[in-house]
């Protein structure tokens, strides 16, 4: 066969198999399983703009490998983590994807950080048939698919998303604390707009107008220019679809101007190093959440343990991004372990796919998927600064 021959029946069938109905069999990998080991891969932000996620993160996703390796693995397999940078730059997290699939060749893809980087790789992760599981962000592409390509099938979020918690969390806000002039100010990326489409949808539902919408680019560290203007437009509620340092920022920024005003963040904006760096500034702040955080001189049992293992193993206090690193691997070794010894990719995705639950040790709502449904849980907390700490203020919303 001529190699013009050869290269062009390899092009039919490109555009064949691209082409195949919508029943066509989900390709999975079977890359990174030995008889010892399983490997699997992530990219943090180690060195940019939310570092203060990624880190942690990574530490937890660290511990959890660990724990389970100590213990005598998955049905007698290790886990091999591999952890790349991605500065949470998308470019960075599409090299950095290409170098886990095809230098590493992991089996899945585990918390990997940021919906601009998440996205920016996604596709490529989903074409070479590695599972993207529980990422470190809640937008939806990271969970919805299409049923017409079966290659969407390899999607699957634990966390609470963005568009329903900050729905519910604003809800709640509305009807409970009656404010009639609510605006946002978003991150000007995936994230924000995910964020700024709860926020809209929530509003048209109720029938209230948004007083003021303003964004600002990933990065920013003046907010004058968005306080000025929401407060100019009489808003009396602020969300913030911002990540850590913003929040701070807009409300010392507020401060300054002596603007009393009420403040809603999204999820990311529920994390200790908030009251911890904000102080003063941040007291009172609300923020939509997933679970109560636990502190070391209030924590019980097998979440005390946790906290104080943290600190020997990483000389630092575990907050909020720790323990979603943590539940990230801890959750993959579950369903792992429930798809058995012969590990396939196939086995693995059944076993996601089973509706078979996970609950971790923080009490989190418990993790259940079908077939139909790669979404763990909408279940909303709303959290407020008080005294420096953030405590519960209600919990099981629904939007």
């Amino acid at each position: 066969m001529s190699k013009s021959f050869r290269a062009f029946g390899l092009a039919v069938s490109a555009v064949v198999l691209t082409h195949l109905p919508a029943a066509a069999q989900t390709k999975v990998t079977n890359e990174g399983i030995s008889a010892s080991e399983i490997v699997i891969g992530t990219h943090q932000d180690l060195s940019g703009p939310i570092k203060g996620w990624g880190v942690p993160v990574a530490n937890g996703m660290k511990m959890a490998t660990e724990e389970i390796n100590v213990s005598g693995g998955i049905n007698g397999r290790k886990i091999k983590l591999v952890v790349e940078d991605s500065g949470y730059d998308p470019k960075k997290a599409v090299l950095a994807s290409q170098k886990l699939i095809e230098r590493d060749k992991i089996f899945a893809m585990v918390g990997p950080m940021g919906s601009p980087t998440v996205l920016a790789a996604q596709d490529i992760l989903l074409d070479a048939g590695v599972l993207q599981l529980f990422p470190l962000t809640a937008a939806e592409f990271t969970f919805k698919f299409d049923a017409a390509k079966p290659q969407e099938r390899l999607k699957f979020n634990n966390l609470l998303p963005y568009v329903e918690s900050t729905r519910a969390a604003l809800k709640y806000m509305i009807e409970t604390k009656n404010f009639k002039k609510p605006c946002i100010m978003h991150q000007d990326d995936e994230y924000g707009k995910n964020v700024l489409d709860g926020f809209n949808q929530q509003l048209a539902v109720m029938k209230v107008q948004p007083a003021s919408i303003t964004s600002y680019k990933r990065g920013a560290s003046d907010f004058s220019a968005q306080v000025a203007k929401m407060k100019s437009d009489g808003c009396d509620l602020v969300v913030l679809g911002a990540v850590l340092r913003e929040p701070i920022g807009t409300m010392s920024e507020a401060k300054k101007l002596g603007w009393e005003v009420t403040f809603l963040g999204a999820t990311p904006v529920n994390v200790l190093e908030v009251p911890a760096l904000g102080k003063e500034v941040v007291e009172g702040l609300y923020a939509a959440s997933n679970f109560e955080i636990p502190y070391e001189d209030t924590a019980k049992g097998k979440v005390k343990d946790w906290l104080v293992n943290y600190k020997k193993m990483f000389n630092a206090d575990a907050n909020t991004q720790a323990i979603i690193g943590y539940n990230a691997v801890m959750t993959f070794a579950h369903y792992a372990n429930k798809a058995g010894k012969d590990l396939t990719g196939q086995k693995m995705l059944d076993a996601l796919e089973s509706g078979d639950k996970f609950q971790d040790i923080f009490n989190s709502p418990p993790t259940v998927f079908s077939k139909t449904n790669h979404l763990a849980t909408t279940v909303t907390q709303v959290q407020q600064v008080k005294n420096g700490r953030w405590v519960l203020v209600k919990d099981n919303l629904m939007f």
